[in-house]
C-alpha cells in the first residue's frame, strides 16, 4: 500500500511541477523529448530499412546465386583491370550449368537492356526491357493478370512476343486491353500476350510492373547479347534442402569445367547472392546509428540537467513540507522514493511525447511514400527504458538532498 500511496503522491507532484512551472518544464522537456525523438527515429528508420532491404532482397531469391561478369561486393584491392577481361555469361552456360549440377532446381540467361518502345503515336525511352530464357518462370514468382507467359516452344525459336507489366500497360496501351496488340521494340514488331499483376517497386526498383519482357533469343535480333551494357547474367535456383552457400560452392566447379580453366587459374567469372546486399549496408546503417545517438544524446543530457533543475526547485519550494513529514515519522527512503518518482515521471512524459511524434511522422511517411516505417515495440521499449534511467540519473542528487534534511531545520526554513 506504501508502494502505492508514494505512486500516487509523486505523480500528483509532478503533474503540479508541469502546471507551476509551465515555461521552465516545457523547455525541460523540450530536450527530453528531442532527445528520444532523434534516437528512437534513427533506430526506427534504420530498423524500417533493413525490413524494407531483406523484404526487397527476397523479390531476388534467398536460394538464387547469380553467375555474373562483376562481383557485387568490392574489396579495397580490387582490381578492375582484370575483371574487365572475363567473358560475359552465355546462354549456352546456362544449360550446361543444368546438365553438370545436382545442386541446381533451374537456371536461366537473363539480361537488361533499353531501347525506344512505340505504340502508335506513343513513344517511350525510359522503360526496362528484359530479356529471359526458358527457367526464369521457375526461379522468379510472378503473377499474370491478363494473358499468359511465354511456353518453352515459344522461348526457344525466338518469336517476337512480349510479357508487359502492369504500368506499362497502363502508359503505353492507355484505354487499351493490351493482350494481342503489337508494338514496336527498335523498330521490330512484337506482340503482347500477357501482362503482370501490379507489384509496387521495392528499394531496388525490382518490380515487372515497369518491365517488358521478350524471350532471348528474339532480343538477339535486335542488340549482341555480349555486350557489357546489357549486363548478361545467369540465375541460378537452388533445390529444395540445398542451401545458396552449397550452391555456390558447387557452381565454382561447375563454371570451372564450363570455361576449361586449369587449376592454377583465377575464376574468370563472379558468384553472387542476394545476402550481399545486405551486408553491404550495414557499414552506412553504423553511422547512422553514431550520428543518431550524438545528436540524440546531446538533446538527452540538456533535458537531464533540465530535469534536475526541476527537481532542486521542487525540493527547495517543498522544504516545510518534507519537515512535517519527517517529524511525523516518514522515512529517509519515503523521501528519496517521492522526489525520485517526480523526476522518472517528468523525464517519462518527454518521452511518450518523443514516442509520440515518432508514430506521426510513420502514419505521415506511411501515407506519402511507398517506404513502409513501422515503430516497433522494440524501440518503443528503449525510448521508455531511455526516458527511465535519464530521470532516475537526473533525480536522484536531488533526492538525496532532500532525503537528508533535518526536519527542524526543514520545518524553520523561510
Amino acid at each position: 500500500m506504501i508502494i502505492f500511496f508514494l505512486i500516487k503522491e509523486s505523480f500528483i507532484y509532478a503533474i503540479n511541477s508541469l502546471i507551476v512551472n509551465k515555461l521552465r518544464t516545457f523547455l525541460s522537456l523540450l530536450g527530453i523529448t528531442i532527445g528520444i525523438f532523434a534516437i528512437i527515429s534513427v533506430f526506427t528508420v534504420i530498423d524500417s530499412l533493413e525490413d524494407n532491404i531483406r523484404e526487397s532482397i527476397s523479390t531476388l531469391g534467398d536460394n538464387v546465386a547469380y553467375v555474373d561478369k562483376w562481383p557485387w561486393e568490392f574489396s579495397s584491392d580490387f582490381k578492375w583491370w582484370e575483371y574487365i577481361k572475363r567473358p560475359n555469361p552465355k546462354l549456352e552456360e546456362a544449360a550446361q550449368i543444368m546438365e553438370l549440377s545436382k545442386n541446381a532446381y533451374a537456371a536461366a540467361f537473363v539480361l537488361n537492356f533499353s531501347k525506344v518502345v512505340q505504340y502508335n503515336d506513343n513513344y517511350s525511352s525510359d522503360l526496362n526491357l528484359v530479356a529471359a530464357s526458358s527457367g526464369y518462370e521457375d526461379i522468379v514468382s510472378f503473377d499474370i493478370v491478363n494473358g499468359r507467359y511465354f511456353t518453352l516452344f515459344e522461348n526457344e525459336s525466338g518469336r517476337n512476343l512480349a510479357v508487359i507489366g502492369y504500368e506499362v500497360a497502363k502508359t503505353l496501351f492507355t484505354g487499351i486491353y493490351p493482350v494481342g496488340e503489337e508494338f514496336k521494340i527498335d523498330g521490330k514488331r512484337f506482340t503482347v500476350i500477357g501482362v503482370f499483376k501490379k507489384e509496387g517497386e521495392d528499394l531496388f526498383e525490382q518490380s515487372h510492373d515497369n518491365q517488358i519482357f521478350i524471350p532471348v533469343a528474339a532480343a538477339n535480333n535486335i542488340i549482341d547479347l555480349d555486350l557489357d551494357n546489357v549486363n548478361p547474367s545467369i540465375m541460378v535456383k537452388a533445390k529444395d534442402g540445398i542451401t545458396v552457400e552449397e550452391l555456390i560452392d558447387e557452381l565454382q566447379g561447375v563454371m570451372r569445367t564450363i570455361r576449361r580453366l586449369k587449376p592454377l587459374e583465377d575464376d574468370d567469372f563472379s558468384l553472387n547472392k542476394a545476402s550481399l546486399i545486405a551486408e553491404g549496408f550495414k557499414p552506412i546503417f553504423a553511422i547512422i546509428d553514431i550520428a543518431g545517438i550524438i545528436i540524440g544524446g546531446f538533446s538527452i543530457l540538456v533535458g537531464g540537467f533540465g530535469i534536475a533543475n526541476i527537481m532542486f526547485v521542487s525540493v527547495k519550494e517543498q522544504t516545510k513540507l518534507i519537515g512535517i513529514q519527517k517529524a511525523i515519522g516518514a522515512r529517509r527512503f519515503f523521501i528519496l522514493f517521492q522526489f525520485l518518482f517526480e523526476a522518472v515521471i517528468l523525464s517519462l512524459i518527454g518521452g511518450i511525447l518523443g514516442l509520440f511524434l515518432i508514430f506521426m511522422l510513420t502514419l505521415l511517411v506511411n501515407q506519402v511514400s511507398d517506404f513502409h516505417i513501422v515503430l516497433s515495440l522494440k524501440n518503443i521499449i528503449i525510448g521508455v527504458f531511455i526516458s527511465v534511467i535519464i530521470g532516475i540519473v537526473s533525480g536522484i542528487i536531488p533526492a538525496v538532498k532532500a532525503s537528508k534534511l533535518s526536519p527542524v531545520v526543514a520545518i524553520n526554513t523561510v
